[in-house]
């Protein structure tokens, strides 16, 4: 296959895609609005382009990781325009479901083919290669992209229908949400009962109790310290408006969700909105009278 590709964003995820698959022999024409993440870029041997519309011209395959859905929209419009033959646009950004068949609809009309490919896992687990390409769209455009999935990612899964991506991102961010509160609590739950808070991360990683989030996370909480985020607690905040509301739309009842996004609400009105979502310990630890 070609192996000529496309990046446009290049923050802290699209910049791993990016990076990664220059290492793996990809040559990559990159674009993002923010000059320094361009910089940054070049200097790891991704092509810089001028614009969005430049790397459409440039690349048959392109990957979208943008932070809005309102970003997510114009370079669907602007990879709408693109000369012929037909691209296929792989879209990574979270965003609401409506958002995603829209921009579908935009690639769609033009000729082009969408797929929805949401990633699970953070921007520190995108720097390593660990994360999970939850793919949906057109089976054969997703298999003729595996060889480029894998040049950043640990595991790839078609899951058929245009929009299964998004739905099972949701899902996974739901119980993102959830086991992170849970670690904090624990954690402050164990320093209120006088445990050292690296002796915790230590033992409680090593048996049943441990998650995901928990080993990821609760070193954060131990140190007391949010910065750099893995996760920045604005956009997370983000994702679980989109989480809400399409729990919502679908009547299904989510107590356990509810609860802990509002702790992220509470993170956030504490003024961290740059630190990352295990920023939500310090909520318990004030909710508790615990000082540090």
């Amino acid at each position: 296959m070609d192996k000529r590709i496309g990046v446009i964003g290049l923050g802290v995820m699209g910049g791993a895609f990016a990076r990664h698959l220059v290492g793996a022999g990809w040559e990559v024409i990159g674009f993002d609005i923010e000059a320094d993440r361009n910089r940054e870029a070049r200097a790891a041997g991704v092509e810089s382009a001028h614009s969005a519309e430049e790397v459409a011209e440039m690349a048959g395959d392109v990957i979208t990781s943008l932070p809005t859905a309102r970003a997510v929209l114009d370079a669907a419009t602007v990879i709408a325009r693109a000369t012929p033959p037909a691209r296929t646009v792989a879209e990574t950004s979270t965003l609401s479901l409506g958002d995603k068949l829209e921009v579908e609809r935009i690639l769609r009309k033009a000729g082009h083919t969408a797929l929805d490919c949401p990633m699970s896992g953070t921007g520190a687990q995108a720097a390593v290669k660990d994360l999970v390409v939850y793919a949906s769209g057109d089976s054969a455009a997703i298999e003729r992209l595996r060889p480029a999935f894998a040049a950043f990612t640990r595991k790839v899964w078609d899951l058929g229908a245009f929009g299964n991506g998004s739905k099972m991102k949701f899902i996974a961010n739901h119980l993102v949400a959830i086991h992170n509160a849970a670690a904090a609590e624990a954690m402050v739950l164990a320093m209120k009962a006088g445990l050292d808070a690296d002796r915790v991360v230590e033992v409680i990683g090593s048996g049943a109790g441990t998650s995901r989030m928990f080993e990821l996370r609760a070193p954060m909480m131990a140190a007391n310290t949010y910065l750099p985020a893995t996760a920045r607690l604005a956009i997370f905040k983000k994702d679980l408006t989109v989480i809400g509301d399409f729990a919502s739309g679908l009547a299904c009842p989510t107590p356990l969700f509810d609860l802990s996004a509002s702790l992220y609400t509470a993170a956030l009105a504490m003024g961290r909105d740059a630190e990352d979502t295990a920023a939500v310990c310090a909520v318990l630890e004030k909710m508790s009278g615990l000082e540090r």
